[in-house]
């Protein structure tokens, strides 16, 4: 069943700096032990880059950033990945550090975040998804596409679960464009610990002027992803759209839901007000969809620190240059905690 949401409905969007909550003097539901004292025991958050194994990505493995509280706690596990770019030096320059915000945004909820950079991006190992389908390629269709990006997701899954820091039993993933298309194809060949999976601006296909060279051909790949989530349990899914987004336009991404939804796929659909000159960087910018991702965790009990937000890191004490704009000043305060 398709559940539609507009904001007006009462989940807020705006790049408004996301506020720290105060630790409830209840428990939550989702953890047994006072989310105020777990506050209060974290001395800081881990950052570390690695190569994971993964099949077919020699000789590198896969880039990835791992980003968790320093908590007393085993964290839940969520995988974060990227989009494609038309650009190839772009593509040849993904780095799981333009994330960070983002893996941040979980870390701060008692999540351990892995960026995910896929095979053949940046300095991942192995043949870029888009070769295995879809209108550059010329073999395979986009499911195979969307099914190659998932299995890099598995991958990292597979390693995660392993390590001492990681409650391998509640897994929630997440993307944007190529990435949030991956979380479709995901969900419908999920691993048995996936609990939810979020799709930003989710498609394959677009060209940034509202243009997709076989929209026919993604339709029916959600369709076939459809099928697959009602044939392995359903993992509930959040679709967050803008209504300006230039790569995947509403009237498109409703035929994407339609599809989904038909072949049997559950998902919760959500459009944004337009966001600067192209709503599909909405992504960019965790204050702007905070509060509807917190509300879809929240609705799953996948919030491990119930209503906590943990403070985030505090940026290098260097005084901002003179001169620049409120914009600016946000963009050196960005800068300050942004990784290498």
């Amino acid at each position: 069943m398709s559940l539609a949401l507009l904001v007006m409905l009462g989940v807020g969007f705006g790049r408004a700096q996301e506020a720290t909550q105060p630790a409830p003097s209840g428990t939550a539901a989702a953890n047994p032990e006072p989310p105020a004292q777990q506050a209060q025991a974290a001395a800081g958050y881990l950052e570390k880059e690695m190569f994971v194994p993964a099949p077919g990505a020699f000789p590198n493995g896969l880039d990835v950033l791992e980003v968790y509280a320093d908590l007393p706690l085993r964290h839940p596990l969520v995988i974060l990945t990227h989009g494609t770019s038309n650009d190839e030096l772009e593509r040849a320059h993904v780095t799981p550090w333009a994330q960070l915000g983002q893996a941040m945004w979980f870390a701060r909820r008692g999540y351990v975040a892995f960026v995910v950079v896929r095979k053949g991006y940046g300095r991942s190992g192995g043949e870029r998804d888009s070769t295995h389908g879809g209108c550059n390629s010329r073999r395979g269709s986009f499911e195979e596409a969307g099914e190659a990006s998932a299995e890099d997701l598995k991958a990292v899954i597979r390693f995660a679960q392993k390590l001492p820091e990681v409650d391998g039993n509640t897994v929630v993933s997440a993307g944007v464009s190529t990435g949030g298309f991956a979380q479709a194809a995901l969900v419908a060949d999920p691993p048995k610990e996936l609990k939810a999976a979020i799709s930003f601006a989710g498609g394959r296909g677009g060209d940034g002027h509202e243009h997709n060279c076989d929209v026919d051909g993604v339709i029916a790949a959600f369709g076939a992803f459809g099928k697959g989530a009602r044939k392995h349990g359903q993992v509930p899914m959040l679709w967050i759209y803008s209504e300006n987004d230039h790569w995947f336009p509403p009237a498109m991404a409703r035929k994407f839901e339609a599809a989904y939804v038909k072949g049997g796929g559950v998902e919760q659909f959500v459009l944004a007000p337009p966001d600067g000159d192209d709503g599909h960087h909405l992504y960019r910018y965790p204050s702007a969809w905070s509060a509807v991702v917190e509300e879809f965790l929240r609705a799953h009990n996948l919030l491990p620190l119930g209503n906590v937000v943990l403070p985030g890191p505090e940026p290098a004490k260097i005084p901002v240059p003179a001169g620049l704009t409120d914009e600016g000043q946000q963009a050196w305060r960005r800068y300050l905690l942004g990784g290498p």
